[in-house]
């Protein structure tokens, strides 16, 4: 069989591997790529993925990190079934949905920037409305633990990876000329003992498997210690008459949020009066699913809401829908709690309460996921002291908090503890998911502490794989073959700002305006030179 890594390899998005054997050949996960301009110009290439030949898709959970190329698929001639659990498929009607409706905003806006200096464009979105409503007909549901049987040759079986809503692992069992092979994809494996999921489910058997390890270099903080920081950075806004700001992914994190807040309330520890604005039409929709599947959550959750008690409605709960009521919450100067999405900053209403609050000293910025690189939120959580936010730069005065014991993600050692349970001697491991520092610290740890064989693919890379045989390398990674020559970019730059320079003179004899707007232009650039050099 043969294995073709398309997403989350050596970065956390745009998760996707096809597998091709003498009968079929289908993918696990979908993911959109996200991050900086080069990682999301990857969603635009639909000829790796040759979306009429996959048969059927596995999608591990909802996340549009593992999703969000669906409605690209049918919009470029997939035509098959697409497997997940029930919840996963139920979240992923409200997630393509927002997703294409983020493209459409975005393009729109982009062309309205362009007309409005004279310059033509026709920016389109990734896929549309229609494209993501296209998705629905080819959904189908499957259970926890319930083997099934896409094609000839193949049988899947799903298990709780603890993650979100619906997540799971795939235990894959694929016979190819009178030998059965089974693969492990872990999806992205959850933290033991969160709120509201039950533990991953420990898998004793694997030739070969496939692992995130967006973590691989860290743990996390303790749940009681994330608490703890929460509280604080709600006792720092709420005494300087500010607001608190928490970017959170719509599904599981924004949920973790609100059943933390109503701990915090139980403690004493949120003032009464201090209202949290739930700012995402999106998080308001998963919350109601999460509601509807009260068997996936954990012991302690469904012992709560049997005795009335929701940890997902606060008394103190308001929830934001339109478009008017998002803007009210900035119009306020009272202090309150604001979670609203993206996650990571990048696109959605979050940006507009960064732009009017990243900038107050008084204000806290609350980080409780992964930010990928090339992200708003990476930038602010690296420490960057100006963040560009709809075409203006905006300074990072906020506290910043960053709480990672939020994380839906298992860390380092909890990592270890789940891989710890297999059993299969000789199993190839294969790191995904993971930016390159964490999966180099994660590879040398797994073949000390347990003398397993591990590779770390890059994208695009394709290898065959024979059980009981070395793996063997049919295309190498895109980075050995494709490299961006910088040499007469960094030219071309040195020569337009040599002529900048050598018309300093002319340039100080314009109005005073035009001189400002021309000083706020080097200044952008320079930033960009800077950011150019601390990559270096």
């Amino acid at each position: 069989m043969k294995i073709k890594f398309l997403g989350a390899a050596r970065t956390v998005t745009g998760s996707c591997y096809v597998i091709e054997t003498n009968q079929v050949r289908f993918a696990v996960d979908c993911g959109m790529h996200q991050g900086s301009d080069a990682i999301e110009r990857r969603n635009l290439d639909v000829a790796p993925y040759d979306p009429a030949r996959i048969d059927f898709f596995i999608i591990t959970h909802a996340h549009i990190d593992h999703s969000g190329l669906l409605p690209r698929m049918v919009q470029h001639g997939f035509s098959g079934p697409i497997y997940a659990t029930e919840p996963t498929c139920d979240l992923l009607n409200i997630l393509l949905l927002d997703s294409a409706h983020i493209q459409e905003v975005e393009a729109a806006g982009k062309n309205k920037r362009y007309a409005r200096t004279g310059m033509k464009t026709d920016a389109r979105p990734l896929y549309t409305t229609p494209d993501a409503e296209a998705v629905k007909p080819h959904l189908k549901t499957r259970k926890y633990d319930e083997t099934f049987s896409p094609a000839p040759g193949i049988s899947v079986r799903f298990q709780d990876a603890g993650h979100i809503l619906g997540a799971a692992m795939v235990e894959l069992f694929i016979e190819e000329n009178g030998e059965t092979a089974k693969l492990v994809f872990s999806g992205d494996i959850g933290r033991p003992h969160q709120l509201l999921m039950k533990d991953p489910t420990p898998v004793r058997e694997a030739d070969y498997l496939f692992m995130e390890s967006t973590y691989g270099n860290r743990n996390h903080k303790g749940e009681q210690e994330s608490l703890e920081e929460l509280a604080s950075a709600i006792r720092y806004s709420y005494k300087n008459g500010e607001k608190v700001v928490i970017p959170a992914f719509a599904v599981e994190r924004t949920q973790e949020i609100l059943y933390s807040l109503h701990l915090l309330l139980r403690e004493g520890k949120l003032p009464k009066d201090m209202p949290v604005y739930l700012d995402s039409p999106l998080a308001i929709k998963a919350t109601e699913i999460f509601h509807h599947y009260h068997s996936y959550l954990d012991g302690e959750t469904q012992t709560l809401l049997k005795n009335g008690e929701d940890p997902l409605r606060l008394p103190n709960l308001k929830l934001s829908v339109s478009t008017e009521e998002s803007v009210r919450i900035n119009e306020t100067r009272e202090p309150a709690i604001v979670i609203s999405a993206s996650g990571m900053a990048n696109a959605g209403r979050i940006k507009h309460h960064l732009r009017h609050n990243l900038w107050r000293p008084g204000a806290s910025i609350v980080f409780v996921g992964f930010q990928a690189e090339g992200t708003p939120g990476r930038r602010i959580v690296d420490g960057a002291k100006k963040i560009r936010i709809n075409n203006e730069d905006i300074a990072v005065a906020a506290k910043v908090f960053t709480i990672n014991g939020f994380s839906a993600h298992a860390g380092q050692d909890q990592l270890l503890d789940w891989l710890k349970d297999f059993q299969t001697k000789g199993m190839q491991v294969f790191l995904v998911h993971g930016e390159s520092a964490a999966q180099d610290h994660l590879a040398s740890l797994i073949r000390e502490k347990f003398g397993l064989s591990v590779t770390i693919p890059d994208y695009l890379e394709e290898i065959r794989l024979k059980p009981g045989k070395q793996i063997e390398e049919i295309k190498p990674p895109v980075a050995a073959v494709t490299q961006v020559n910088l040499s007469p970019l960094l030219a071309d730059l040195k020569t337009k700002l040599d002529d900048v320079i050598g018309k300093t003179e002319k340039l100080q004899t314009l109005s005073a305006a035009q001189q400002a707007e021309i000083a706020d232009l080097l200044k952008q650039a320079a930033q960009k030179i800077d950011e150019v050099k601390n990559r270096g």
